[in-house]
């Protein structure tokens, strides 16, 4: 009989209070943006006005730092819920457009979060007559808090489940993930996939970062960090989308893999098509800032 690990019996409400014409419920989901927010802007303040880590001034002032918390806000909210509607529904969202804005219903993307954040930081740097560079190297480090926090989140939710697989780390989710495994008699094993990434992306790629800004001193090479984090998250996402469930809407009957783009025998997932571009664009950035610098 197969070694697996049964899901724990974790509720996605944190807590719910019975209002009589609504129920309020605090979702691990939104502690997740919440302690993200938190820790990243804790970081920002230690990062940014540490003069030590500099070759000139700070990045920013603390009254700075916590100007740029309302932008990125903002820049996740919209941006992951109109990426997630664009890159994965878009028929859907176009036939329903009202629904775009309700993201209580679930339903955010990384990418379209991460082009909303580099708007945001855009537009703060210029109004606030910042070095954007230096925003963005900030940014690039104290994102991987709310990576971390919000893969636990997507664990907790039993949402984005891996493959199925057989290995003694494998997890039975709750629900349809159980059930759809063709050919498997029982239940469903599958890998635990948002805890790969919460450790890639959340735990490594971030202490990988924190070593390079104050023992290697990459903040002395504008947007040096900033290559770094997106080729580092490109590798991780595109590594972890091997052993990831592919999105429903694009598996078929001659396509069991779900893979948007096919290169013969192999192909790339929609989450591994956005990655190839991040991880290349990243490597490129890092030998230009370091030859720059």
């Amino acid at each position: 009989m197969q070694a697996v690990i049964p899901f724990p019996d974790i509720s996605p409400d944190i807590f719910s209070i019975d209002l009589g014409s609504f129920t309020f419920a605090l979702r691990w989901y939104a502690l997740a943006y919440i302690a993200g927010i938190f820790a990243g802007w804790r970081m920002a303040v230690a990062l940014g006005t540490n003069a030590r880590l500099w070759p000139g001034d700070p990045a920013m002032t603390r009254e700075q730092v916590e100007s740029l918390v309302t932008y990125i806000i903002i820049g996740i909210v919209a941006g992951g819920r109109i990426g997630y509607c664009l890159f994965y529904q878009p028929a859907y969202y176009l036939s329903n457009p009202l629904e775009i804005a309700a993201i209580w219903q679930g339903g955010m993307s990384f990418h379209g979060g991460f082009l909303g954040v580099v708007l945001g930081v855009i537009l703060f740097a210029r109004l606030n007559r910042v070095r954007l560079s230096s925003v963005a190297d900030v940014m690039a480090i104290v994102t991987t808090p709310g990576l971390l926090f919000g893969r636990l989140a997507n664990f907790i939710n039993a949402e984005l489940w891996g493959a199925p697989s057989d290995a003694p780390w494998a997890v039975i989710f709750p629900g349809p993930a159980a059930q759809d495994c063709i050919g498997v008699v029982g239940l469903c094993a599958r890998h635990p996939s948002q805890l790969y990434e919460a450790a890639l992306e959340g735990v490594l790629l971030g202490a990988v970062l924190l070593y390079l800004a104050y023992r290697r001193g990459w903040f002395a090479a504008p947007w040096a960090m900033t290559g770094a984090f997106l080729a580092g998250y490109g590798a991780a996402r595109m590594f972890v989308e091997l052993f990831r469930q592919s999105d429903q809407q694009f598996i078929t009957f001659d396509n069991p893999a779900g893979h948007v783009l096919r290169l013969g025998e192999f192909g790339l997932s929609m989450g591994q098509l956005l990655s190839l571009p991040m991880l290349l664009l990243g490597v490129a950035i890092m030998i230009w800032a370091h030859r720059r610098a």
